[in-house]
Formats: C-alpha cells, structure tokens, sequence
C-alpha cells in the first residue's frame, strides 16, 4: 500500500508521539506546592497496584479555577506505551478536579486542589511508568508528573557499599543487589528484566540499562561498582517557617511586608570541610504551620531569604537553590543574582510554611550542572535509593513492574 505525503506526515507524527521521552514539565508562577505521593513518609509516587495516589497543589490566582487530569502510561524508557487507554485504565481520566477549597484567614489567597487516585471515576489496571498531566479549562497542559505502579512479585534484596574506585573511595556509594524470582515464571531474564536505580527520589539521577553481572539460580546478581555507584553529596541544609513569628535555628530574622520575611543566615562552603551528620529528609519538603490545624488550606506564604558568600569558586556559573519544592528544576525562579553591596549571592523564594531542604546548584557555561560543588561529596552521606524491577514477556505491549528493592547508605560498609 502506498501512502500519500499527508498520510506519512500524519504516521510520522503518531510515531514520534510514541517515542519521545515524557519528561516532567513544571507549572506556571501561580501554582506552588505540588505534593505528589503514595502512602508513605516520603513524598514519592510509587505505589503497589490497587494502593492510594495522593496529589495536592495551590493556584495562587485564587480564582476556583477549573482544572483536569490526564493519565498516560509509558514504556521503561519514559516513552509512551502502545497500550489503549481502556487497556491500562478502568472508567475515564479527563475528569475536573472537584476537590477545591479556598484558603482560610491568610494574607496571600490561593485555592487548595486534591486529588486521589484512584476514585469514582477512574482506576488503573496494570503496573508500570505512568504520567500524570494537569490541564486547565482551555485545555493547556499546567503541569506533569511521573509515578510509578508496581506489583509485589519479585523479591529483591540491596546494600550499599563503599567504591573501591581508589579515585572516588571518600565520593562514591555503590548500590549492589539481588532479584530472586521467588516463584515468578521468568524464561529468559536478561532479556525480560530490566532494572532502574534512583538517588533520594530524584528522576534525574536514575541509571538504567544496567545487565546482571551473572544469574545464580533463581537469582540475578548486580555486584557492580561503577556501574551503579552515585556521588554521596552531602546532607541537605534545611529551615523550618512553621511558626512564623519564631526564628528557628537556621533563621537569622522575621521582618513584616505584605508577607511575613524569613531571612535565613548565610550558608557556607562546605566541599573542603571535614564531614558532619545532621538528619535530613533528602532534599523533601513537609508543609506545616502553627497557625492554623487545616495545613492544607491555612499555612501562611512566606518570603525566604537565601545568602550565599561569593567566591571565585562559583566564577560566572549560574547559582540555583535545589530542592523538592520545585521538582529540583533550575529555572528563573530559584536562581541566585550577585548583590555588589554585600558581595553575596542572593535569592527569595515564595514558599508555603513548612520544614524544607534544599542545597545549591551550579550551571556551567557550557550547560554542565554540578550539584555537589558547593555542599561536597563524602561517602558517609545518608541517602536513600529505591531499585525498580521491570519485566516484559515476549510478545507483550508494555513494561510492568514486578518488584521494587530499598537500600539506605547509613549502614553502608567496605
């Protein structure tokens, strides 16, 4: 059969649509604070088929504005699957978002979205990588998420080891771990099985592609070293702006605008210091308030005040504070501008009160961003990593998840 010019532009656009990667697309100024999670402490959307997913997020314009949801399931790649939507969903996605309510006594109004899948309206069917998009009544996409959905089929087993790169042995944590089939049909496993592996539950430090170094058994077995090691970091620094009245350990000074003003101190360098531990939670984010007992519709907005000290250490690279509350994305936002009065770099950000962590991040010239310039790298760092098991039997549509695996560097070792 012979296609015409219209007919192969149009199959040349459905291919495309297939195959490029979905990546997360962030909001515009007047919506803050997306909280996206399954039913567990951390603020991560990996949930066992059939368990709730939580989404929760404020529109500033505090108008009741109409918005949408859209479901799109995906590939291990992040490419869109070839299943229907009848396929992977039970009822209808493209519902409005009925679960609103409008701020209560706050000097900066806003409306309070939720929504919980899955509902009345909608299930999912099957296991995977999934996207979730957030349209307004005009039908322009707002913003996106990914989660994932997994089935507890596989066991998998995960410590975290010292590099022995001798280059890297004080930076590095190596992830190593095991899958035991625990009585899952697989036939051909190198084949059928792939694997991903997050840092701190950031989708950009995923490594994937990664092949077993042997299968023993009924086991597949990833002793690696390089192939799955990841920069330690540092902890987190962290403020909390619970009470907004009360400076906390971390902030210098309250002042009173039209919003109440957190100004924290300076921060420091810390590369070239030896290692402290202090508790984090990973560069998350909890919204509190002692103002109010309805968190979600009564904490305040605030101002917060970031100081860096400038050194030629930071030359003319682009300096960003990175953390969850903005999806770890380096944008306009949340980047630093050089103050010659002080000789500071300096940055406020708009933010919901609460207990956040954050770091710094550069951009370099050519495009290149180090995370880790500012806070170091050091092996003792806790960090949390979670180990995805997909499977895809020949013949089949899409990739499912038949297990996940947790590993957490406190306890790391030689």
């Amino acid at each position: 059969m012979r296609l015409n010019l219209k007919q192969f532009i149009f199959c040349l656009v459905v291919v495309q649509g297939f195959t490029q990667v979905q990546e997360e697309v962030n909001p515009p100024e007047n919506i803050k604070t997306i909280i996206f999670k399954g039913a567990t402490e951390e603020q991560f959307p990996v949930i066992q088929l059939g368990d709730q997913l939580f989404l929760e997020f404020d529109d500033l314009l505090a108008t009741e504005q109409d918005y949408y949801y859209s479901i799109v399931h995906c590939n291990y790649d992040w490419t869109k699957s070839q299943l229907l939507k009848s396929q992977y969903l039970s009822g209808m996605d493209n519902q409005r978002i009925i679960n609103y309510e409008n701020s209560y006594n706050t000097l900066q109004p806003y409306s309070n979205y939720q929504l919980t899948i899955p509902n009345a309206n909608v299930r999912l069917k099957v296991s995977g990588n999934y996207i979730l998009e957030v349209y307004n009544s005009s039908y322009q996409l707002q913003f996106s998420r990914r989660f994932v959905v997994y089935r507890d089929l596989v066991n998998v087993g995960a410590v975290v080891k010292r590099s022995r790169d001798f280059n890297f042995l004080d930076e590095r944590q190596s992830v190593q771990f095991e899958i035991n089939s625990a009585g899952f049909p697989w036939v051909n496993p190198i084949k059928e099985i792939k694997v991903a592996i997050i840092q701190n539950y950031q989708w950009h430090s995923m490594l994937q592609n990664i092949r077993p170094q042997y299968v023993l058994g009924n086991s597949l077995v990833y002793k690696y070293d390089k192939e799955t090691s990841f920069l330690g970091g540092n902890e987190f620094l962290n403020f909390d702006t619970s009470d907004l009245r009360a400076p906390t350990a971390a902030i210098s000074r309250i002042e009173f605008e039209d919003l109440y003003q957190h100004y924290l101190f300076p921060d420091i360098f810390r590369y070239d210091r030896e290692y402290t531990y202090f508790p984090d939670i990973n560069g998350d984010f909890l919204i509190r308030t002692l103002q109010g007992e309805e968190v979600s519709r009564e904490a305040e907005y605030t101002e917060v005040h970031f100081t860096l000290p400038y050194t030629e250490r930071l030359g003319l690279d682009e300096v960003f504070i990175y953390g969850k509350f903005n999806n770890y994305a380096l944008e306009e936002e949340n980047k630093m501008s050089y103050n010659e009065t002080t000789g500071n770099m300096e940055a406020t950000l708009l933010l919901k009160q609460g207990f956040y962590n954050y770091s710094y991040a550069l951009k370099r010239a050519d495009g290149q961003v180090d995370l880790n310039a500012v806070g170091g790298n050091f092996h003792f760092t806790e960090n949390s990593y979670l180990i995805l098991v997909y499977y895809r039997d020949f013949g089949d549509l899409y990739d499912g998840i038949i297990g996940i695996g947790t590993a957490n560097s406190s306890t790391i070792t030689n």
